[in-house]
This record gives structure tokens, sequence and C-alpha cells, in this order.
């Protein structure tokens, strides 16, 4: 048995790597075939189980939860994940395999032995304070004490930037040097921000992966110092987009959604909506209570500009999306589209929510969380003023979220096109095929670490 570390660049790919020699001496690129979302919950869930959204249940990073009545997205617990995991086959075959998951999603509650996840402290007045949540509990303790806190502003909002990936890569080696895991578990989100900001195609999309390269290689240089087996992959590639569609306004003109009001704010109301859109990159679950409008809606959907391809039951069956939390229809934007969440038709009656980064009450993902607005020239000064309030202990609010979606210039999430935008593999270790499927993933990964397993017994 060797150890084994897994590091997860998202966005990476070809076009990218050519921008990145330390991971590019790593061994050859192959391509990796993901699945539909092409969202990180998804894949990365795909990736661990090797099974599809149908059988893993993660349809998109969020999803309307019908027997709660609420769209919830970024949840964190392991449960949601169905079927068996990596560590769990493992187990069958070397009882006690040491796994370290450092900042892989559906971290909490996992059957791992070391846990790192991003987890604010949500205090009691309504404040917000970077952190995370560990397991063993005193390992958050060690790592607060050897790195300093999470640096949570920099893994998301207006300030998202390599601070984040750094913390998480020098707290995998951190557990490569202290535990020596059997299977290290890496997350490296930076690249997901100057690529959804200002598009692939420009120097921002370089040098945010230069920043990625240069901070990988220590861990890289460890990894190989113990000899394990390193993989490099990533879950979807960005791509240039300039066309936001707004695919909640569309149902709500032909009166299909329902909101309601409070305090002057407008708020969706998924109880009482004929139907409804989970917007998620350049995916949307679509939510139909009657199955007579069924029709209808998918003719809305058909008909909106930026909309690609609608999929009913036979749609998301091809796809291996056809699971309870999937939508009854599932709308794929067009090569340079993707969907917002919006809903409200006059930005006076928009939530307070909305010009905040408030990834948990948003009832669909909102890239615009990653700019201050441009629209606002005081905008940093309030930023500024929230900041010392917060720094004095007052409650505090940050609204500096644009709600015109014009800035955002990179998105994910359907099957790519062009094969220098689609997410890769590498290996430490020669593959022994030219190209990968996402559901492979898991299977391979066993090989490279002596744990073989038999297909249909586990064992």
């Amino acid at each position: 048995m060797r150890p084994l570390v897994v590091i997860d660049v998202a966005g990476l790919t070809p076009r990218l790597l050519s921008s990145m020699p330390n991971l590019a001496r790593l061994g050859r690129p192959v391509p990796l075939g993901t699945v539909l979302p092409a969202v990180t919950c998804s894949v990365q869930s795909t990736l661990l189980t090797g099974a599809l959204p149908r059988d893993h249940g993660i349809v998109g990073n969020g999803w309307y939860f019908r027997d709660l009545g609420e769209i919830m997205l970024w949840r964190q617990h392991n449960g949601l994940v169905q079927g068996p995991k990596i560590w769990d086959d493992a187990r069958r075959v070397h009882p006690g395999y040491r796994v370290a998951n450092i900042c892989w999603w559906y971290a909490m509650g996992a059957a791992t032995d070391f846990t790192v996840t991003p987890r604010p402290i949500y205090h009691a007045d309504g404040r917000k304070s970077p952190d995370c949540y560990t397991t063993p509990a005193s390992l958050r303790v060690d790592l607060t004490r050897e790195l300093g806190r999470f640096p949570l502003f920099s893994y998301w909002g207006p300030k998202a930037g390599i601070a984040s990936s750094r913390w998480i890569v020098e707290a995998a080696r951190l557990m490569l040097a202290r535990e020596n895991p059997d299977l290290t578990l890496v997350y490296v989100p930076h690249l997901d921000y100057d690529l959804q900001r200002y598009g692939p195609s420009g120097p921002e999309a370089v040098a945010a992966a230069r920043q990625v390269d240069d901070a990988l290689k220590p861990l890289l240089d460890d990894a190989a110092a113990m000899g394990a087996v390193t993989v490099v992959l990533s879950e979807y590639g960005i791509t240039d987009v300039s066309r936001p569609v707004d695919v909640n306004r569309a149902l709500r003109q032909e009166g299909l959604l329902s909101v309601y009001r409070q305090a002057g704010m407008e708020y969706l109301d998924p109880w009482t909506s004929r139907a409804f859109a989970v917007a998620d990159h350049q995916l949307a679950h679509v939510y139909v209570k009657d199955p007579a409008d069924v029709a209808k809606v998918r003719s809305i959907l058909s008909a909106l500009p930026g909309v690609d391809e609608v999929l009913d039951e036979g749609g998301k069956a091809a796809y291996g999306l056809d699971h309870a939390r999937a939508g009854e229809l599932v709308a794929v934007a067009a090569p340079d589209s993707w969907f917002t969440y919006y809903y409200w038709l006059d930005d006076d009656l928009a939530p307070d929510f909305a010009r905040m980064v408030d990834i948990h009450r948003k009832p669909g993902y909102d890239p615009a969380e990653l700019f201050l607005n441009p629209e606002d020239p005081l905008v940093k000064a309030k930023a500024g003023l929230a900041l010392a309030r917060k720094a004095l202990g007052f409650r505090y609010t940050m609204p500096v979220v644009p709600l015109d979606p014009a800035p955002v210039r990179g998105s994910h999430g359907r099957l790519p096109s062009d094969p220098c935008d689609a997410p890769i593999m590498l290996c430490s270790d020669p593959l022994e095929k030219d190209s990968y499927a996402a559901t492979e993933v898991k299977a391979l990964c066993l090989r490279l670490a002596g744990l073989d397993t038999d297909p249909v017994t586990g064992a």
C-alpha cells in the first residue's frame, strides 16, 4: 500500500496548464470526462463514489428540498452523498485506512480521520467571523496557531484570492508531516475567482494559474519526498460568457413563480409557485408543482435566449441526472450564457441579502458576489465602515454586491465543447489510459494506492 495525495485544482484545463510548470512536471495530462452538472459538489461526489448524480444524489451545489419546502445550497453534511465513498472501499481491503480531507465538499460528518473545512462563526447578533471546522476538534487549534485563522473572506466574496488556497495547501502539508495519512484529499479553489470575474482568456487567468502553481510546489515536493502517489485533477473548465439568463423572472412574468413581501422586500415563495428555478452556474433545476404545467414551462424555457437544452425525464436519464432531487425539468445554458437566480422585477424590491455575500439565503448561485458594486462610488467606504463596526463588535451589514450581473465573464456547468477548456488529470505514476471518466477516478485511485477491489463484491 502506498500513500496517495489527490489534489483538486478547480478550473484546471490544458489551456491553463501551459502556465503551470510545477504541475506540468508531475506527469502526462489526460482528459477527464466530467458529469452534468459540471459543478463542485456534483463532480467531487462522483470522484469519491464512482457514481453518477442519479446514484449519489448530488444533483448540483444545491436543490429544492421537497420534504422541507426549502431551497438550500452549499450544505455540508456528508450524509447527503449516497453510496460508498473511496474510504469505505479502501477499508474493506485495509481496515484502519486513514484519510484526511482538506476542504473537499461534504466534509462534515464524513467517516474520515481528519477533516478541515471552512466554517464561519455565526454570532448571535448576526455577525460572521472567519474560522474553520475540524475533526478532531483539537486540529483547529493547531492549525490556527500555526497558520492563523482560516481566511474565509479570501475563500469567497469580493476579496477572494490566493490567501485561502495557500492556507489550505499549508494545512495539507502539516497533515502530511504530522499524521502521514494513507489518503489526503486537498481542494484548491483559487482559479475559480478571476476566471469567473474576467474569463479564462485574459492575463488575469494566466496570473491566477501561476499563483496556484507556485503555491502547490511545496506540497508536490513534500508528497514526492515521502514516496506518495500524487494525482492532480479538476472538476470542470471555466469558459467565457457574456449573457446572463434571468430564468426565474421569465417564469414570474408568465404567472408561474410567486413571491411574498415583507418589509418592502420580495422573497421567492416555493410553496405557492407553480414553477421556479434553482440557478447553478450554467444549469438550472426547474421545479414544476403540477405535471399539467410541465409542457408549458418547457416551452417557456426553450424560447429563452441563452437556453441550449431543456431536459425532461428522458433527457435527465441520458446524462445520469435522473434523481428524485432534480427538477422536473433541467435547463442547460448556451456556451456563452449562464443563469441568474433573480426573481424580482424591480431592484427596489430586492431582498437585502441580494446586495450581500450570503450563499445560504440566496435561492441560487450568485457569482456577482465576487464583485464590489461598480455603480456605487461609495462602495469601498461602505465596506470600510462595515468592517470598522465589526471590529468594534457591533452588528453590521455589507451591501456591496451589484444587482447587475454584467461584470461576470466566466462560468461552467455544461459539458465542455472544446478539449482545451475541459478538465484534466495528471499523476506522478504513469497512467494506464489516454483518458478517464470522472466515474473511473475512484477505482483508479484505489489501484494507485495498491488497494484493488473486486467490482462486484467490493472485497
